[in-house]
């Protein structure tokens, strides 16, 4: 089958992720309300009063985070830092004052938090946090799971062995990552994929084609090597998306699907599966 060219490929790129209405609750959302409110509640705001808070509402360190603007990732990193572990549930209840002390002499907590609950907040305000907030974003990860859960689906329905997320060695014993190696990861591999969508733009899309042109630096030449690219993160970064549609172009890796192409991706799949007698 010919190679469609670049403009054909990318009319088939599709948005992964729904629109979501910000003022629409959910889950999170109402978790941040209550521990917010349970926060609006305190008679007085000191490390005494959060320690005793951050003891009872151990779920709800992460709004602590968000009150000096730490998303939970640099939560995470804060607390791994200075108090040894990123697991603040745990740690809320067997270690709270810790907790406290540390965003409280590092981010300033019990003063911003005094501010904030304090303050009026316009329309202007609400929109100026809603740019920077995760809330209700679906994380690039889950779009990205969303094609490697339909690609690792199809193997199963063709019968077939696999490992996800891990390396196969490839040419004098170099690896390279893949999304799922057939039948098993390491020097077993015989068919690699690469899975990578994006509905959002960044550095993740360049370190993306950085694996897939790893993958076939790498490949021996009994190996395959397919690549399933999706999400209309891409149309924003189209050297990037060139380069890999070059890669199958000039035959240095064997395939290139979007979600809407999957069809062809299990008939290109199971025929390198039965070349290879792994069917």
């Amino acid at each position: 089958m010919a190679v469609p060219s670049y403009d054909e490929y990318v009319a088939t790129l599709s948005r992964l992720t729904e629109h979501v209405d910000p003022t629409t609750p959910t889950a999170e959302t109402t978790a941040i309300k209550i521990a917010a409110d349970s926060l609006s509640a305190l008679q007085s705001i000191d490390v005494d009063t959060l320690e005793q808070w951050t003891r009872d509402h151990p779920q709800g360190v992460p709004v602590l985070g968000l009150t000096v603007g730490l998303s939970q990732e640099k939560l995470r990193g804060a607390l791994r830092q200075h108090i040894g572990t990123s697991g603040w549930v745990v740690a809320a209840k067997e270690r709270p004052r810790e907790i406290v002390a540390m965003l409280d002499t590092e981010f300033g907590l019990v003063e911003s938090l005094k501010a904030q609950l304090g303050r009026t907040y316009s329309f202007g305000d609400v929109l100026i946090a809603r740019a920077g907030t995760r809330v209700t974003a679906v994380s690039a990860a889950t779009s990205g799971r969303i094609l490697e859960d339909r690609i690792e689906a199809i193997a199963v329905e063709l019968g077939l062995t696999y490992q996800p997320r891990t390396r196969f060695e490839g040419r004098f014993n170099r690896t390279a990552p893949c999304d799922l190696a057939i039948p098993d990861g390491g020097s077993a591999a015989q068919i690699v994929v690469a899975a990578k969508a994006f509905d959002s733009t960044g550095s993740k899309l360049t370190d993306a084609v950085r694996e897939v042109e790893e993958m076939a630096e790498v490949r021996k030449g009994n190996q395959t090597v397919m690549a399933a690219i999706d999400g209309i993160g891409w149309l924003r970064r189209a050297d990037d998306l060139r380069k890999i549609h070059t890669l199958w172009t000039n035959g240095e890796i064997d395939g290139m699907y979007t979600i809407s192409t999957l069809d062809r991706f299990k008939t290109d799949l199971e025929a390198a599966a039965r070349f290879k007698g792994l069917i």
